[in-house]
């Protein structure tokens, strides 16, 4: 666990730019792997991030620690193949943030199943979904834009 303050608040439009610098760190978004083609075309983000904040199906959330915006959580998705998805700034790696984030994400959509995905060789980000109760349902295969190459992906689960 973080010993820093983590929560969780609705995401407004002046935490944009913060996660547009998050995203487009060049080592982060070859971590995350399945990501936008451009990460510096800022266009795209905008109207990927329109249609997220307008979206009644989508609970999305910006992380706060210590009150500074160091990520986004969000969950999304059909009925039954609901899915979450984060991104933590990555100076704030390896502190516990992201599994404190997603635990508070956990608490407030109580709907399961969830799924997620995560790049097979991406081990941080896998543990802190197992830590978080998710547990590994299956494999993939996907194009990484990020990578510009196929990549092995798992496929997680959280039940009841």
């Amino acid at each position: 666990m973080a010993s820093t303050d983590v929560s969780l608040r609705p995401v407004r439009p002046g935490d944009l730019p913060a996660f547009f610098r998050h995203m487009s760190d060049p080592e982060s978004h070859r971590m995350a792997a399945f990501t936008a083609q451009d990460p510096t075309d800022r266009a795209h983000f905008d109207a990927h991030w329109r249609r997220v904040l307008a979206s009644p199906q989508i609970v999305s959330r910006t992380v706060l620690v210590d009150g500074a915006v160091v990520g986004h959580a969000a969950v999304y998705g059909d009925p039954g193949q609901r899915e979450v998805t984060y991104f933590i700034d990555r100076p704030h790696w390896g502190r516990g943030i992201a599994t404190a984030a997603l635990r508070a994400l956990l608490t407030e959509v109580p709907e399961r199943p969830l799924l997620a995905r995560a790049a097979a060789d991406n081990v941080g980000s896998v543990r802190v979904l197992e830590k978080c109760g998710f547990k590994v349902v299956g494999e993939d295969r996907g194009f990484a834009n990020a990578r510009g190459a196929e990549i092995d992906e798992l496929v997680l689960r959280l039940d009841g």
